[in-house]
């Protein structure tokens, strides 16, 4: 069933928070419009935006565009755009992607098909990557490898394991599942939602499923220096525990090797193996990005670059957020994240309805 053809009860809600996304949402629509094999509603959220965001969601035939509303003190946008998209869906499933997604086609009807064959209440997918500029190249492979060692898909997917993740680029859940957890209004102040609803799943003893997905969907996270910066600065302090800690030995990892060769060249260093020691260093730090599975110039571009690059961003990242001064679109949060609760908040969402 085309995704645009009218159902009494789609089966999935398709929710999109829309900030200022006029160079990504006419073509993560164009990509959800033509979805088949389950019968979907698409409903936009303009948050806010002064650009033509609005005007490009509502070209689409079929698509509902809404507006998010006012923003409620220290409740992020994003969290008040979905809660908006909410109240309005009506299908038994709900899908959180972001406006800078392109979906492949079938991969609704995939996802849905997966996350019911492995019994998981919560579905996420960690997009393929696309990366134009430089730094976008250099930065995206450390920080993804970095994120899968902190986040192990396996784990996460564990029911006896503790750790729990999303990414909030591709979350489908089912609506009884969000419901029970108290839905993004439990996390409604939260920067980092996606980790939080989440966690709130996992502790409510139901089933995560988290894996890397370029089968499904990719995403161009961020268009330039500035964007990725600020993306991350946001982001950083808050998906890794000790930031400082992580950011002082990537540069001690990346600067060995390049301390050896600047010694050897000065001729402080006699040995022939000194050089092997460089070229050891570099080629672990390249397999160890390589987990992110990026094309291997770009793991190459992060090994040579891109670690200085991410151990300045994290640190960036926790002094932001310790001065309680984080920038997103816009808008200045206190970035301050609240801790998780294992006490699970049960809401009653019904369609149009939200706690």
């Amino acid at each position: 069933m085309p995704a645009t053809e009218t159902s009494p009860t789609p089966q999935v809600s398709v929710i999109i928070p829309a900030r200022n996304e006029e160079a990504s949402l006419g073509s993560c629509l164009e990509s959800l419009v033509a979805q088949t094999g389950v019968p979907i509603e698409i409903i936009v959220v303009n948050d806010h935006s002064t650009d033509r965001t609005a005007e490009i969601a509502a070209s689409f035939a079929g698509v509902r565009v809404i507006e998010a509303g006012a923003l409620p003190e220290r409740w992020t946008g994003k969290n008040n755009a979905v809660i908006a998209g909410v109240r309005a869906a009506r299908g038994f499933w709900l899908l959180f992607t972001d406006a800078d997604t392109v979906h492949l086609p079938g991969s609704l009807a995939r996802a849905l098909a997966e996350a019911q064959e492995h019994h998981a209440d919560l579905l996420s997918y960690s997009p393929e990557q696309i990366a134009v500029t430089f730094w976008e190249m250099a930065v995206l492979p450390v920080v993804f490898a970095e994120l899968a060692r902190q986040y192990p898909p396996s784990k996460v997917s564990d029911p006896d394991s503790p750790e729990a993740a999303a990414n909030g680029q591709y979350v489908l859940i089912t609506r009884a599942a969000y419901e029970a957890v108290g839905g993004h209004a439990a996390v409604a102040t939260s920067i980092l939602e996606d980790v939080a609803l989440a966690r709130a799943v996992k502790a409510s003893g139901r089933k995560i499923r988290f894996r890397y997905a370029a089968d499904a969907v990719r995403t161009r996270m961020y268009r330039g220096f500035r964007q990725l910066r600020e993306g991350w600065t946001k982001n950083l302090a808050l998906l890794f525990p000790y930031p400082g800690r992580l950011a002082v030995k990537t540069l001690l990892l990346w600067s060995l090797p390049w301390i050896v060769v600047c010694l050897k060249i000065a001729g402080l260093l006699t040995a022939a193996g000194w050089y092997g020691i460089a070229v050891a260093t570099l080629g672990f730090q390249t397999f160890r990005i390589a987990r992110a599975k990026f094309r291997l110039t770009m793991t190459l571009l992060g090994a040579i670059f891109g670690m200085p690059m991410f151990a300045y961003l994290l640190l960036r990242s926790k002094r932001a957020h310790a001065q309680g001064h984080v920038s997103w679109k816009g808008r200045t949060y206190e970035g301050t994240e609240p801790p998780v609760s294992n006490a699970i908040k049960r809401t009653s969402l019904a369609p149009g309805k939200l706690a």
